[in-house]
């Protein structure tokens, strides 16, 4: 299929799945993850009504957000060096799906400072608590709400998590559910929580099923990566 009816497709899965779930798609938010996508891929995609890109890394997100229409929300999703932090602020980043940890807090939060703005953030959490992942375990995110409460530069808008890769659906729910739980609970203390992303190209639906707003679609859209 071409990249039209990929995103048709998506469409379609999570409408399913919302409505599944008793929700309505447009209470899904899909960013497609554009990484390592030319532009002109990705302005296709713009063509089609996608408005929310996702980037890895820093160097590629200011080199396509110069060239594409100025109103793409882009979300960075990959994991932050602190030395890059000062590309990012105040340059057009709608949300940064991976604060993870307390250094990274401390130089967004003087970034934001030296630069008069905040920043709209996702605390990563790593629910099954894979080595090879980023993220906080989830008896960490107490102590990291705790050492961040002061940053107010840092706008807290929920959880972002990447489920195990695993065909075992049961464990994925599992997985997913326990992040909603997480979700649910620190939503009552943090009213500005909108967002809980969670789900990729191979688990969206489930993730849909147990609650996340936020879905972030590469391959189902863009095809299979090429990586140089």
């Amino acid at each position: 299929m071409g990249l039209s009816e990929n995103i048709t497709a998506v469409r379609q899965k999570i409408a399913f799945a919302a409505d599944r779930a008793g929700r309505k798609a447009e209470d899904v938010t899909l960013v497609a993850v554009s990484k390592t996508v030319d532009t002109e891929t990705v302005e296709a995609a713009y063509r089609e009504g996608l408005r929310c890109f996702g980037e890895n890394r820093v160097q590629e997100y200011l080199k396509k957000s110069e060239a594409l229409p100025s109103d793409i929300k882009w979300n960075l999703i990959g994991q932050l060096q602190t030395n890059k932090v000062k590309y990012i602020i105040n340059n057009g980043v709608a949300l940064l799906h991976s604060l993870d940890r307390l250094s990274l807090a401390q130089e967004l939060q003087k970034e934001c400072v030296k630069k008069n703005t905040s920043i709209d953030a996702l605390i990563e959490v790593n629910i099954a608590k894979e080595e090879s992942k980023s993220g906080l375990y989830l008896e960490q995110v107490d102590a990291f709400l705790d050492e961040i409460a002061d940053f107010d530069r840092i706008c807290l808008k929920g959880f972002m998590t990447v489920a195990p890769y695993t065909e075992d659906r049961t464990y994925l729910r599992k997985i997913f559910a326990q992040a909603k739980t997480l979700y649910d609970a620190k939503k009552k203390d943090f009213p500005g929580f909108k967002y809980l992303s969670m789900g990729m190209s191979n688990d969206y639906e489930d993730a849909i099923l147990e609650g996340s707003n936020m879905v972030r679609v590469g391959t189902a859209i863009f095809g299979s990566r090429i990586y140089k």
